[in-house]
């Protein structure tokens, strides 16, 4: 047997030795994946199951989602508004977005008042001048970032969620919040088409079968 046939693996070894380190780090990276998870899920239930408190008490400091919040909206029930083209519970749409400046707090918010079904062409009334305040209970949820393969808005219609082109196009002053505030209530109880529609939160645990598929990957 030759000097050559005799020689260790270093390399090869020192290569399998790095990547099996690998592997196991990114099993036990999903595993803490997995446990994050499992308390921003517990978190959002948390807050969606406590009752609803006033507006001031938690649109005046960062964070809340999912809180449960009372506000009052001067002359909601006719602000202008555009529309985000949707589907709830299987029907195609528009969700009615407007925006509001709660009493307590600095930054004006833009509010998801609902959805209307395609079918309905008419639209709540319009009158900036409107007087009289509406008071809905609303959710709060960070604004999606646009997807950028969706279509720019037209004629007032968005296909994407783009917080900054919104309060842009509803010409609102001052500083606007980041935040989106769905309403639970009716802005408009008498117009019984527009469904106030707060969407489930998007929350998908998959980190178990992706530690797993890592585990299993270093086992080989």
């Amino acid at each position: 047997m030759t000097s050559s046939e005799r020689r260790f693996p270093w390399i090869l070894t020192v290569l399998s030795a790095a990547l099996l380190a690998v592997l196991i780090g990114l099993g036990v990276w999903q595993v803490q994946r997995m446990a994050w998870k499992h308390g921003l899920i517990d978190q959002a239930e948390a807050a969606v199951a406590m009752a609803p408190v006033p507006a001031s008490e938690v649109l005046t400091q960062p964070g809340g989602e999912f809180r449960r919040v009372i506000l009052d909206c001067p002359g909601l029930n006719a602000a202008p508004y555009v529309e985000l083209q949707s589907i709830h519970d299987g029907d195609a749409g528009v969700r009615l977005i407007s925006p509001c400046r709660p009493a307590g707090v600095e930054a004006a918010f833009l509010i998801d008042r609902g959805f209307v079904a395609d079918e309905i062409s008419a639209r709540p009334p319009v009158d900036p001048a409107a007087a009289g305040s509406v008071r809905v209970t609303a959710v709060v949820r960070a604004a999606p970032e646009p997807n950028w393969m969706s279509p720019p808005p037209q004629n007032g219609r968005f296909y994407a969620r783009d917080h900054e082109a919104m309060a842009q196009a509803l010409e609102v002053a001052g500083p606007v919040d980041s935040r989106v505030l769905f309403a639970e209530t009716s802005t408009n109880p008498e117009w019984g088409v527009l469904t106030p529609a707060v969407p489930p939160a998007a929350f998908s645990n998959n980190h178990l079968g992706y530690a797993i598929t890592w585990f299993g990957l270093a086992a080989a």
